[in-house]
């Protein structure tokens, strides 16, 4: 996430459309690839990043500044994820999305590359995907994100100890995972 200065946040949170507009521009793409990688869908993924600013324009003005400005964000991001993924559970249709199977990626390099690059993050999705929102969130913050235990504990508001269960947990199903789709029992 780019750097945003106290100041912005600070008119941002009085009103000032402009300075909303920076924050917006500064964290947008962020909270949109926390919530891809805790739901991995693009739509869902669109819709949080919606809410989280929605979220943000209303409680701008109660943040005290006693954490970073990301770490705020990070916990409404993944909090508004998590019970995305909780709702879509529920009602979850099993059919992949015909626009999603004619979805061509951007080309930005070598063909090769690019499908190279596609097959890894579709690996990565389907990984991730075969994990619980509570535990994915622990790794995409954590393996993804590069944050340490205790600033997980701080974002999700829970205790480092349930951080360190979750991506245990998270892991050893991870690894059985890949190990079934190595030898193409998945």
């Amino acid at each position: 996430m780019q750097e945003i200065t106290e100041d912005v946040i600070r008119q941002a949170a009085q009103g000032n459309v402009e300075a909303f507009e920076t924050v917006y521009k500064a964290a947008s793409s962020f909270v949109y690839n926390v919530a891809y990688r805790v739901i991995g869908k693009r739509e869902d993924a669109e819709e949080v990043t919606q809410e989280v600013f929605l979220t943000l324009h209303h409680k701008l003005k109660g943040f005290r500044f006693e954490s970073s400005f990301k770490t705020w964000v990070y916990r409404i991001t993944v909090n508004q994820a998590i019970n995305m993924a909780k709702r879509e559970a529920k009602t979850r249709d099993k059919m992949t999305s015909y626009d999603e199977q004619l979805e061509v990626p951007a080309i930005s390099g070598g063909v090769q590359e690019n499908i190279e690059r596609e097959y890894h993050n579709k690996i990565i999705d389907d990984l991730l995907q075969g994990i619980n929102p509570d535990q994915r969130s622990c790794v995409v913050l954590r393996n993804i994100e590069g944050l340490s235990y205790e600033e997980i504990a701080k974002t999700l508001k829970i205790n480092i100890n349930t951080v360190r269960s979750r991506l245990k947990r998270a892991r050893e199903k991870l690894l059985a995972t890949r190990k079934q789709m190595s030898y193409g029992q998945v």
